[in-house]
C-alpha cells in the first residue's frame, strides 16, 4: 500500500516513525511519503517537508505566519493528489490536518487519524469535522474513547505509543553516561525547555534562575532535534551542560527534571523521573487560550490521565524562581518524591501495556 503520513512536531515524528516500523512488518512493500522528521526519515520513504518548517507556537505566532501556513496547506493538497495514496494517516496537528482530511475525503482517499487532537480541552465542535471526514480515529488516552463515544464516534483505543518507545530502551549506566557526555559526577537536574526556538529561550531563562540554590547539582539541557547544537551554546558554561538526542538516557540518569508542558511531561513520568511542569506563553496567547479552552483542571498529561495532581504545574506568573526552588526541593529530598514515584506506577497501569504501534497498524490494515 501507499501511505501518506503527516506529523507536524517532534512527538508526532516519534510516534509516526514507530507506526511506520509496525506497518513495514505487516506490509513489507509499504511505500511512504510523509511530512515529519528525522525519525520518520530513518524508516525510509520520501520526506516532503520537515516539521521544523511547520511548527508555530501560540495564537499570535500563527497569525504572523498565516501566509506560510496557507501555502503549506495548498502544496500538501497538490502533493496528495499527485501521489494518490491508498490511505492518509494524520498524526495530531489538528489545525493543519483536519483541513487536509476534508480534501483527501473529497478525492475518495481513506483517512485515518492517529493520536486525537485534544478536543476534550477545546474546539469540541471539531468532532463534527472528524465524523464527516475521518474513517478511523485511533486514540491513545483511556478517557478519549469515552469522549468520542459521547459524540457517536466509535474510536479505537490502541494504547499509548510512549510505552512502546520506553519498553525498548536498553539499561543505562549513569556514571558512564556522565563521562561520555562531558559531565561531572554530580547529581543531575535535567532541563527540558521545549522544541521551538522562542519557547526554549524563554523557558531556559526561567529554569536556570534556580541554579545558585542547587550548587551540589549540575544542570543539563536536553537539546531538541529540531534545533542546532550552536543555538544552545549561549546557555552553556561550567555549571550548565547540554546533550543532544539523548533525552531518555538523560532523564533516567537525573534526580529531577524541569519540563515544559507537552508530551515530555508524560515521557518524564514514564521514565520514573520526578518533575515540575513549567508553562509560560505570551500574555496575548495565554489570555486567548484561557477563553477558548473548556474548563479543565490541568495542563499536563500526567495529571489529566490520573485526574488529580500528581506533578506540580507552574503556569504563567506562578512560574518564577521562588516557586521553582520550593517545588524542586520537595521532589529532590522531600517526602513528595516517594509519593510521586508511587503515583507514576499507577499511571503506567492506567495506560495499559505496550503495543500501540502494532494495534494502530492493524486498524490501518483492517486486521482484526
Amino acid at each position: 500500500m501507499k501511505y501518506y503520513i503527516i506529523a507536524g512536531e517532534a512527538s508526532g515524528d516519534l510516534h509516526a516513525s514507530n507506526l511506520m516500523k509496525a506497518l513495514k512488518e505487516k506490509d513489507p512493500n509499504a511505500d511512504f511519503r510523509f511530512w515529519g522528521g528525522d525519525l520518520m526519515a530513518a524508516q525510509g520513504g520520501q520526506m516532503v517537508k520537515h516539521y521544523r518548517d511547520l511548527a508555530f507556537m501560540g495564537f499570535l505566532e500563527v497569525v504572523q505566519n498565516l501566509g506560510t501556513i496557507l501555502k503549506n496547506i495548498k502544496f500538501c493538497k497538490k502533493d496528495i493528489a499527485s501521489y494518490k495514496p491508498d490511505v492518509l494517516v494524520l498524526v495530531d496537528y489538528p489545525g493543519f490536518n483536519l483541513r487536509i482530511a476534508k480534501f483527501a475525503k473529497s478525492l475518495g482517499i481513506r483517512v485515518v487519524y492517529y493520536i486525537s487532537p485534544q478536543l476534550w480541552a477545546w474546539k469540541e465542535g471539531r468532532v463534527e469535522t472528524i465524523k464527516k471526514y475521518v474513517d478511523d480515529m485511533m486514540v491513545i488516552l483511556p478517557f478519549e474513547k469515552d469522549f468520542y463515544q459521547k459524540h457517536q464516534v466509535d474510536a479505537h483505543f490502541v494504547g499509548h505509543p510512549l510505552l512502546d518507545a520506553i519498553s525498548d530502551l536498553q539499561p543505562v549506566d549513569a556514571k558512564l553516561f556522565k563521562s561520555e557526555n562531558g559531565l561531572n559526577q554530580q547529581p543531575i537536574i535535567a532541563l527540558l525547555p521545549g522544541s521551538r526556538e522562542q519557547e526554549v529561550v524563554k523557558m531556559l531563562e526561567l529554569m536556570l534562575s534556580v541554579r545558585t540554590y542547587f550548587k551540589d547539582y549540575q544542570f543539563v539541557i536536553a537539546g531538541a532535534p529540531s534545533l542546532p547544537k550552536s543555538f544552545y551554546e549561549q546557555f552553556v558554561d561550567e555549571d550548565v551542560h547540554f546533550v543532544s538526542n539523548k533525552t531518555y538516557d538523560l532523564l533516567r540518569c537525573s534526580d529531577a527534571a524541569l519540563v515544559t508542558s507537552g508530551t515530555a511531561t508524560l515521557e518524564t513520568a514514564l521514565l520514573n523521573t520526578p518533575e515540575v511542569v513549567c508553562y509560560r506563553s505570551s500574555k496575548i496567547s495565554y489570555e486567548i487560550a484561557k477563553r477558548l479552552v473548556k474548563h479543565i483542571k490541568y495542563i499536563s498529561l500526567v495529571n489529566l490521565i490520573m485526574d488529580r495532581e500528581v506533578v506540580t504545574e507552574l503556569i504563567q506568573d506562578d512560574l518564577n524562581t521562588t516557586n521553582l526552588v520550593k517545588e524542586l526541593n520537595k521532589i529532590l529530598t522531600g517526602k513528595e518524591r516517594g509519593i510521586m514515584l508511587s503515583d507514576y506506577t499507577e499511571l503506567r497501569k492506567k495506560l495499559g501495556g505496550k503495543g500501540a504501534s502494532q494495534h494502530a497498524a492493524d486498524v490501518i490494515l483492517n486486521i482484526k
